[in-house]
């Protein structure tokens, strides 16, 4: 384990690109493994994470490469041509991998078993097993398959038509995955938009899509084709240096080529709303999803409401959301985010807990938080608790605190952001790594 000593005060300032998007990274490796032909994918975020994905569709059959540029190769096996797995399919810490490949194993023609850390095994795996069952998928796991590890024994699969009780991308790829197996496809109704990279890259690899509003159809095609992917900025870690700018004074930040997909840009609508400086250059397309450069100057933020259909395109970002509020004048309410409670950490509890140390007037709710500022807030130390989206929060709320913050077990931030540490000090921020 590793701590991080955070110096506050420190303006960021400069241009730079934060590593490939993690979401369309895992979409990328599973999607291609499944095409007649190779895929090349530009840009791949090599993060813990997504490295699980990798290593999980080489125990499948599939072959994959990098070359000196680093455009990783995957020579897809086509919908029927990956090979049972000789050994547990070991997940990681990836809620994306082990949910989206149970969609993709429960059609295959033989048995899968996924597991992965203890805290992947804590989260809930009941929002995918119950509608895959509903499609004739047999799976077997802890607590009636409410938890990994999960038996996936490959059986044919029947059409499915399903409202999502939750908007949930990973839910929802996971059962398009199945669809691609099953007599007649599925049907799948969501309560709110969520992320729709897998709808793009499917409907890119020339499977038949039917989209309308909150619902989309898709039918079982005969192949999927390869691709060429240029994968954009993740919109998800450019929040970390984006927020620490638009909040420490004399900061002049310009992030490049960052995914703006509409379905999760949440957080720069939440800022903007709260008074932010934020601007959109060179606004342009790749892979079918929208990409620009984000330029962000300081300014003094208010409180805000947040809630409803905002929260499924900011999920990822509310921990990051709760330090920007602490420096806002006035009240901020999330609410409708009780998702957060089954993230890899309970992302309420262990937000609010740490962010008190620093002095934040913060309030858990049920289905989100409150919090009153502004609040100078002032280093202490704190805990990631093995949650990555927390640990670069906390290094934010230590840019824009007084004095020095230390979070430890920071080494998790590489599981979505490799790098995190040395672009922050590119920027400008004093940051010590310390073993323990």
């Amino acid at each position: 384990m590793s701590s991080l000593h955070v110096e506050g005060g420190r303006p960021l300032q400069g241009r730079v690109a934060v590593p490939g998007d993690k979401s369309i990274s895992h979409r990328a490796l599973l999607f291609a493994s499944l095409a007649d032909g190779t895929s090349r994918v530009r840009n791949l975020l090599r993060g813990g994470d997504c490295q699980a994905t990798l290593a999980c569709v080489r125990q499948l059959g599939v072959l994959v490469a990098q070359d000196a540029a680093g455009t990783v190769s995957i020579e897809g096996r086509g919908l029927r041509g990956l090979v049972e797995p000789s050994s547990v399919v070991a997940c990681a810490n990836s809620g994306t991998t082990i949910r989206l490949l149970a969609g993709l194993l429960a059609g295959q023609r033989f048995t899968s078993f996924l597991s992965g850390t203890p805290q992947l095994q804590s989260r809930p795996m009941g929002r995918i097993v119950d509608p895959l069952r509903e499609m004739g998928a047999r799976i077997i796991g802890r607590q009636s398959g409410r938890f990994a590890p999960l038996a996936i024994e490959g059986s044919p699969l029947a059409r499915l038509h399903y409202t999502l009780p939750v908007a949930s991308a990973q839910v929802k790829s996971c059962l398009l995955l199945a669809g691609l197996y099953a007599e007649g496809g599925c049907v799948l109704t969501e309560p709110a938009a969520s992320r729709d990279h897998s709808e793009i890259l499917l409907a890119r690899m020339g499977a038949e899509l039917e989209i309308d509003g909150l619902r989309v159809a898709i039918t079982p095609p005969e192949s999927l084709q390869a691709f060429e992917l240029d994968v954009p900025g993740d919109l998800s870690s450019a929040a970390f240096p984006l927020v620490a700018a638009a909040l420490l004074p004399g900061s002049e930040l310009c992030l490049s080529g960052v995914g703006v997909n509409p379905r999760r840009d949440g957080l720069l609508e939440a800022l903007t709303s709260m008074g932010a400086v934020l601007r959109r250059e060179s606004l342009c397309e790749a892979g079918g999803e929208p990409v620009a450069d984000l330029v962000v100057h300081p300014a003094q933020l208010h409180g805000a409401e947040i809630g409803g259909a905002q929260i499924p395109r900011m999920i990822d970002e509310l921990p990051l959301l709760a330090v920007a509020a602490t420096q806002a004048h006035g009240v901020t309410r999330v609410r409708d985010a009780a998702e957060l409670r089954v993230k890899e950490t309970d992302r309420i509890a262990t937000t609010v807990a740490e962010l008190r140390k620093l002095g934040a007037h913060i309030e858990a709710a049920p289905d989100g938080f409150v919090v009153e500022g502004p609040t100078q807030l002032r280093g202490a130390p704190v805990n990631s608790h093995g949650d990555h989206r927390l640990a670069m929060a906390l290094t934010i709320a230590g840019l824009l605190a007084a004095g020095q913050t230390t979070i430890m077990g920071a080494e998790v931030c590489a599981d979505s952001f490799p790098g995190f540490v040395d672009l922050l000090r590119t920027l400008g921020a004093k940051l010590a790594e310390v073993e323990a």
